[in-house]
């Protein structure tokens, strides 16, 4: 008998290309990942893993059965899905993730919805960035993620996953309240040329986003501070640190002594939630988009 979860270990071996690949995407270590390998080895009788170079490549039978691990996976999926949409009725667990600013202005007021409409459907959820977030969906490990995109970068989304649109969130920049450009009704982003900027964690999809859009209009940025929160940022911004691009999706209350001012192109995050394919006909995942779409349509 075929163990599930070695043939989950070798499909992320399959879509990654190297240990070291697939144990980040299943957030196990390289060697747990051996372990698993070498275990489904002695199971088929088969050698499916060869050494390349400084790593590893799959032999013939290594791609014979990840492509059946596949459609294995995607066929225990299904069978999932159909039985909880027979039986018509939105229980059992389910596993969802936010960003952080999702996770505090969003997920609170859909999540309450949803626990007072099904009380017999368990929720569980933690808070994690758009990219870990989609790896979690597509090896099994959430059922729903909440994440993002801006309006000039858009997010590729990993074959096998759907999505729908949550709301659009505005983004303003953050300035102290005597910022030279603290009283304008608009800002240009290339004004801000010769300021500090605080911004997210290095390869945080959002500051990608952010070292993208002001190296496009010709300014290399200066950043002096990094947090992960956008109340941190704030706090920073309030203390004459710096300045900051500011969503309005979970930065409520604004502190003290910073000012928010739109910028003229209008710069927006789109929000959405994503689920693997095979998982559409659940009675909880249409319950769950549900109550984020109308969550974000009474935010917007």
């Amino acid at each position: 008998m075929l163990n599930l979860e070695r043939l989950r270990t070798l499909d992320a071996l399959a879509r990654h290309g190297s240990v070291s690949g697939a144990a980040e995407g299943l957030h196990i270590t390289t060697s747990a990942v051996s372990q698993q390998m070498s275990k489904l080895e002695r199971e088929v009788g088969q050698q499916l893993l060869a050494k390349n170079g400084r790593g590893v490549r799959l032999t013939d039978a290594g791609r014979l059965l990840a492509e059946h691990a596949a459609r294995i996976l995607s066929q225990v999926e299904l069978a999932q899905s159909d039985l909880e949409a027979q039986r018509g009725q939105v229980v059992g667990e389910l596993r969802l993730s936010a960003f952080p600013t999702a996770a505090r202005g969003l997920l609170p007021l859909a999540l309450s919805a949803l626990r007072e409409r099904h009380p017999a459907l368990r929720l569980r959820s933690c808070e994690l960035e758009p990219e870990a977030a989609l790896a979690g969906v597509v090896r099994g490990d959430l059922d729903l993620a909440v994440v993002l995109d801006w309006y000039n970068k858009p997010m590729a989304l990993p074959d096998g996953l759907v999505k729908a649109p949550i709301m659009d969130d505005p983004a303003d920049v953050a300035m102290p309240a005597d910022h030279r450009l603290a009283g304008r009704d608009e800002v240009d982003l290339a004004e801000f040329a010769d300021d500090e900027w605080i911004t997210w964690g290095e390869g945080e999809f959002c500051h990608e986003w952010l070292m993208f859009t002001l190296r496009s209009k010709g300014i290399e940025p200066l950043v002096g501070h990094r947090a992960a929160e956008t109340h941190t940022q704030l706090a920073l911004v309030a203390a004459g640190l710096g300045v900051c691009v500011a969503p309005l999706l979970g930065r409520r209350p604004v502190p003290e002594g910073v000012v928010t001012v739109p910028v003229r192109q209008r710069v927006r995050r789109h929000v959405y939630v994503v689920w693997r394919a095979d998982a559409d006909r659940r009675p909880s995942i249409r319950a769950a988009v549900k109550a984020l779409q109308a969550a974000g349509e009474s935010l917007g």
